[in-house]
């Protein structure tokens, strides 16, 4: 989710920069690749904490750090009158997105969660042709397949892959709740990005932020008392763990927009596909879990996808200016 906060930064700036040095925008979105994948890491990590818990405590932080720029630029708390609904829109999807996210990272896999979060680009182009009135080509469609047919392969549904299944983690159930999950999330950062290019530059990137922190905190919270679910975290490793991922969250999304600001958003989205391939290292360096080749598979049929819906949208802007 955290990766489509950045790209309104790319719409609003009135100028694009150009780099102090060749490459330095693709060096920007690798960090923040970094910072995303080792956050995701550490929620893993957690136990006894609900996903939802965990999410809160991410928003908190960055309530605490979106309001003093919001003081300085002298955005308001609100935004423009007729672009509030969209604002919460946002925040909404936007943090549900989140929420899901972790979920799923709780459920599954670390990296079988990365790679269905990530398609969420394909069914951007595709909200985008429904909402927006943006053209749909056949490559969408077949980006989208391809998409899907990832999915499937981390899932292995048993009705396609029979009842032995291998690389799943704890029951199978749980493993097809967090693909629900990051399936969904997938889609609500797709609703999320639709909406982003309808408000244009109309609201300014810290109000996006504030949103989704401030709704998102509220949901978390609302939620966590309905389902009974808040615990206060134990002493030691898990504050710690809850504190860095805040911090982490927060250099991302700071990484991700620097990067935004003075690169193409062709290549800053190629550059992070290495979200994907950095979850499978870490899970296997941390987590001591080897990919099945199912899970391979499916991540490169994602990948394949997603970098094939930005290369296209980079020669299709490249060609217009020329």
């Amino acid at each position: 989710m955290l990766m489509t906060l950045g790209i309104l930064s790319k719409v609003n700036s009135p100028t694009e920069k150009k780099p102090a040095c060749p490459g330095l925008g693709l060096l920007y979105s690798l960090l923040a690749s970094v910072f995303f994948s080792v956050a995701a890491l550490l929620v893993k990590k957690i136990e006894g904490m609900h996903a939802v818990e965990i999410s809160a405590i991410r928003c908190l932080f960055q309530m605490l750090f979106v309001i003093p720029p919001m003081i300085y630029y002298k955005t308001g708390f609100l935004g423009p009158r007729g672009m509030r609904v969209y604002l919460v829109l946002r925040g909404v999807l936007g943090s549900s997105a989140m929420i899901l996210l972790y979920y799923a990272v709780l459920q599954m896999p670390l990296a079988d969660a990365t790679v269905i979060m990530f398609s969420n680009p394909v069914f951007t182009a595709l909200l985008a042709w429904i909402f927006l009135k943006e053209r749909c080509t056949i490559w969408d469609v077949i980006f989208t397949v391809f998409t899907l047919t990832g999915v499937i392969l981390i899932a292995r549904p048993p009705f396609l892959f029979g009842g032995e299944l291998s690389g799943i983690e704890g029951e199978y159930t749980n493993h097809i709740k967090g693909t629900v999950a990051a399936f969904s999330g997938a889609i609500g950062a797709a609703c999320t990005m639709v909406i982003l290019r309808k408000m244009g530059k109309n609201a300014h990137y810290y109000l996006s932020i504030w949103y989704y922190a401030t709704l998102g905190f509220i949901e978390c919270v609302v939620a966590l008392f309905i389902m009974d679910e808040w615990t206060v975290p134990s002493c030691g490793w898990d504050r710690w763990t809850l504190m860095a991922i805040g911090l982490l969250g927060i250099a991302g999304q700071t990484f991700l927009t620097k990067a935004l600001q003075i690169e193409k958003a062709g290549p800053v989205a190629l550059m992070r596909t290495m979200d994907v391939v950095l979850a499978f290292v870490l899970q296997f360096l941390f987590l001591n879990r080897k990919p099945t080749w199912w899970s391979i598979g499916g991540a490169l049929c994602v990948i394949s996808s997603t970098s094939g819906v930005a290369l296209r949208k980079w020669y299709n802007s490249t060609r217009k200016k020329t």
